[in-house]
């Protein structure tokens, strides 16, 4: 009956597994779900589940039709071994990519829930921009199958976003993945894990060089957060990877600090050679 509490965060702040949960916490759990089971049916009769992306009707609020599920890409296997950009076919397990061999990466490994085309651009602008935030945990859910080693010893930092922007859009997309992926694994959210310290401007349409250019100097690890950095280990999540400029900025910001392992999280991954055909402009 208390399965379900593997993944779920105590309010008595206890070690997140079911042996150690105390009982109020358990009986919350229960009270919980039960209420679910009554409210979701009139829920779905009220508000009759739609795919977010075409509109057709669903069994269930949970995620996308079974002919949108089919446009999004899902990174598969063979890829790389540093960085799990997908490899075309016949490629052997355990290669490296052309960018990792010109460059060794800074980071601990890439996982993307899908690559970047049409409809994860879809999905990413109403999430992002459209205030569609009950997308979280089903794109979370793509990148929780793609994350590997990542448990409660980690620390789960989302890119940050600078307060006028939060401000203006009312919440940091990345700190809703962040917190999904975190009560998944029953790691440590650490939502100011990294700032915002200027104000940058749009980056979409920009080049690498230029997207760098206007991020120097831009993220930093707080003050109040500098005494858990040293020797952690830190899931960055983002919603798109685009150049790598913002990822590069928070890795720089990260390292400096003391992270000992530094592991990159996106929904949607840019991969222009990987999709010739997608046709779409990249997100800001």
């Amino acid at each position: 009956m208390f399965g379900g509490l593997d993944v779920m965060r105590f309010p008595c702040r206890r070690p997140r597994d079911r042996a150690s949960a105390c009982l109020g916490c358990k009986v919350l759990y229960v009270v919980r779900m039960m209420l679910k089971q009554v409210l979701d049916p009139v829920l779905d009769l009220v508000f009759p589940p739609r795919c977010p992306l075409c509109g057709d009707g669903l069994t269930s609020q949970a995620g996308l039709c079974a002919a949108c599920w089919a446009q999004l890409a899902i990174p598969g296997d063979p890829a790389c071994s540093l960085c799990q950009r997908p490899f075309g076919e016949g490629v052997v397990a355990g290669s490296i990519c052309a960018p990792c061999m010109a460059q060794a990466p800074r980071h601990d490994g890439i996982a993307a829930g899908t690559l970047y085309n049409d409809a994860s651009r879809r999905l990413v602008l109403a999430f992002k921009h459209g205030g569609k935030i009950a997308l979280a945990p089903m794109m979370a859910r793509l990148m929780l199958s793609r994350l590997g080693d990542v448990g409660a010893d980690w620390l789960v930092v989302p890119v940050p976003l600078h307060r006028w922007r939060l401000w203006q859009r009312g919440y940091n997309q990345a700190a809703l993945l962040a917190g999904e992926i975190a009560r998944a694994r029953g790691a440590r959210l650490v939502v100011d894990g990294l700032e915002r310290r200027k104000r940058t401007p749009s980056l979409g349409g920009l080049g690498k060089t230029a997207r760098a250019r206007a991020l120097s100097g831009a993220i930093g690890v707080p003050r109040s957060r500098r005494e858990i950095m040293p020797g952690a280990k830190v899931l960055l999540v983002d919603d798109v990877l685009t150049s790598g400029a913002t990822s590069d900025a928070c890795l720089g910001a990260l390292r400096k600090a003391g992270a000992e392992r530094v592991r990159i999280a996106c929904f949607a991954r840019v991969l222009d050679e990987a999709l010739p055909d997608c046709g779409v402009d990249l997100p800001a």
